[in-house]
């Protein structure tokens, strides 16, 4: 990877060959309160991830273990679910190994990485957003058409084509950064390496790496947005068609989940920006990012799994498979001789 080219605080323009130097690493500030308040964040922190590793994997095993749950609403949940996990191990990990060793040093290699991750899998998070808006707008404007327009190709192909569009944006994103130059000393306000966080802190030019980053944003988060807005007028549009109220409950209640999950995940990433642009530089946009790379992903098993009777279902027919094969491989164990009468 090319290394960065930095320069001592205070001499960025200094083009002498004295005043560069080797130094590539970056200090993550995180939540730089008092040295008795991180036992503390660890263990919010630590607690609040393996919820959202708990939660969405739970969603993964009852949509691969029961047969009635392979439909493309509950594939695109289950890639919604593998996305969540990965999108918060690749800040959160870091963090908590960070107040675990009390360093705040990451590499620039270590950073350049997190911000490559990080783009990727909340690309993802928005494209299968709106793929699932699409998902309820055919089940619900088209449903005798639906199986035949939501075949299990198109479903693979959309999920493909998000991956595509995920990597593809991160690169465009990252390849930008690697050009600019910083200075020796690198503090990021934050507790991961944030894309905006790394360009405010050039002392490079940044203005192709500004017109490169609000360019893609409008266009990979924007354009998804307008597709779910689209998606959910005709959805309203449908529903009000409906005669009885009975009908109209059952129809709005087959997309609730996915509005709250889409409403959650847009307004704490509004939150996020407004938060950061009010104050460049300070620690509340850290505390609002919390917001959106850690409860947003946490909360989402819960909504599904407590709104829908399908995913309950099938979490207590695999909590009761996993009781009946649990004594019957415990007196196997302890039988020995009947494990080989049977081999």
């Amino acid at each position: 990877m090319m290394s960065p080219i930095i320069f001592p605080r205070g001499q960025c323009n200094l083009m002498e060959p004295g005043n560069d130097t080797q130094t590539s690493e970056f200090l993550l500030l995180g939540f730089s309160e008092g040295p008795e308040l991180q036992p503390l964040i660890f263990g919010l922190f630590l607690s609040m991830y393996l919820i959202t590793v708990f939660g969405n994997l739970l969603i993964l095993l009852a949509v691969s273990s029961d047969s009635r749950l392979h439909t493309p609403m509950y594939f695109f949940l289950a890639n919604l679910s593998f996305v969540d996990i990965c999108f918060t191990s690749t800040t959160v990990l870091k963090m908590l190994w960070n107040i675990q060793t009390q360093s705040k040093v990451i590499t620039y290699e270590d950073c350049i990485t997190q911000v490559n991750f990080f783009i990727i899998f909340s690309g993802l998070d928005i494209c299968l957003l709106a793929i699932m808006a699409y998902d309820r707008f055919v089940a619900i404007c088209h449903p005798l058409q639906y199986t035949v327009i939501m075949s299990p190709r198109l479903c693979a192909l959309l999920v493909l084509v998000s991956w595509i569009t995920s990597v593809l944006h991160s690169l465009l994103q990252t390849s930008t950064v690697l050009w600019l130059s910083f200075c020796t000393v690198v503090e990021i306000p934050h507790f991961f390496c944030e894309l905006n966080q790394m360009i405010q802190l050039a002392c490079s030019d940044t203005f192709l790496n500004n017109v490169v980053m609000y360019f893609a944003a409008i266009l990979v988060g924007g354009g998804p947005f307008i597709g779910i807005l689209y998606s959910y007028c005709k959805i309203l549009s449908s529903i009000r068609g409906i005669s009885s109220a009975q009908g109209k409950c059952k129809a709005f209640s087959t997309c609730a989940s996915h509005l709250s999950v889409v409403s959650l995940f847009y307004c704490t990433g509004l939150g996020v920006y407004l938060s950061s642009a009010a104050t460049q530089g300070s620690h509340s946009s850290a505390t609002a990012s919390v917001m959106y790379t850690v409860v947003t992903p946490m909360l989402n098993p819960f909504i599904y799994s407590l709104r829908n009777k399908d995913i309950k279902g099938a979490l207590k027919r695999f909590s009761v498979m996993a009781v009946r094969k649990g004594p019957i491989v415990l007196r196997l164990k302890n039988f020995p001789g009947l494990q080989a009468s049977k081999s």
